[in-house]
């Protein structure tokens, strides 16, 4: 299946879409290496005519050189950990200075959104994370995999993020979590979350990735009023009275490490990965989305700007 990403880079005379079926993995790492380095790197991935559908794409990037925008998103990685994601989002600032940095909260759907594109056709079917026990061997990870569901004054139940974000069920997931485990309050860190309160009818909600036309999810819970957070997860805990408190993140910790995983993924040069698989396989179809070869100037360089970004974000 591989991790779809998808590579927008526009100029005045309008833009080129290039695509890659496994780019989406540390693409926030590939990023941090500036613009010098990364647009000729994601410029050299095969060009694509087509769009893949909005739910399938993992992570994408638009970088409008002429206006200096770029806009951002991924499902994983430091940028989307709860741990790491203010200060890798403070490194990519640093990285590409001079150009305004933004989340697309939406994913493709808004990427697209953004060049004027017609919406895609939506998927209505939702696909709920199950509820985990408080025992679970999910929460022993220093990043579990999970959102955080606070209702009224007293329940709070944990539910494995791999699927749809509860926001997407509507009011049917209190009916399916009447019974669920009720973990009494979430101390650890979490993916996303979403503070229910029945009596006022009112919805607060958040993520650390994104969701395709996350914009338009009010409208499963009609009648009600629906907040979104974006990535402010400090708004659930006050909203919940604090039984979802995960802890706060260590800044400089952070970006020590996030440093350290672009400097090792921009370590070396990088061969040709389809060139080697045709080379092997004479005889078999190869597709076009790999990565494009790195040479070892190219990863100095990369290595240089992550140094930068990261002297700049400590104060260093």
């Amino acid at each position: 299946m591989g991790n779809r990403a998808v590579f927008v880079l526009s100029g005045p005379r309008g833009h080129t879409r290039h695509r890659s079926s496994y780019g989406a993995v540390d693409l926030d790492l590939d990023l941090l290496a500036g613009p010098e380095a990364v647009l000729p790197f994601l410029r050299s991935h095969a060009r694509e005519d087509s769009w893949y559908p909005d739910d399938m794409v993992e992570a994408g990037v638009l970088a409008d050189e002429a206006r200096r925008l770029l806009l951002i998103f991924a499902w994983e990685g430091a940028i989307a950990s709860q741990r790491t994601r203010a200060a890798t989002l403070d490194l990519l600032r640093c990285a590409w200075p001079g150009w305004e940095v933004h989340w697309l909260y939406d994913g493709q759907s808004g990427l697209r959104a953004h060049l004027g594109l017609d919406p895609q056709e939506a998927d209505t079917a939702v696909y709920p994370g199950p509820a985990l026990e408080p025992d679970d061997e999910e929460l022993d990870a220093p990043d579990p995999l999970v959102a955080v569901v606070t209702i009224g004054a007293d329940r709070c139940h944990v539910l494995a993020d791999i699927n749809d974000h509860p926001v997407e069920e509507g009011p049917a997931l209190l009916e399916r979590l009447r019974d669920a485990p009720d973990h009494g309050s979430h101390r650890l860190r979490a993916d996303a979350g979403i503070h229910v309160d029945p009596e006022r009818r009112r919805v607060g909600w958040w993520l650390n990735t994104a969701r395709a036309r996350g914009g338009a999810l009010a409208a499963r819970w009609p009648g009600w009023t629906v907040e979104f957070w974006e990535d402010r997860w400090a708004a659930h805990e006050r909203a919940c009275g604090g039984r979802f408190a995960p802890p706060a993140p260590d800044r400089a910790a952070a970006l020590a490490e996030v440093r350290d995983q672009a400097l090792e993924r921009w370590a070396g040069p990088r061969g040709d990965v389809r060139a080697r698989l045709v080379e092997a396989l004479p005889h078999a179809v190869i597709g076009q989305g790999f990565a494009p070869a790195v040479t070892a100037e190219q990863a100095a360089a990369a290595r240089a700007a992550v140094e930068r970004a990261h002297a700049a974000a400590a104060g260093t």
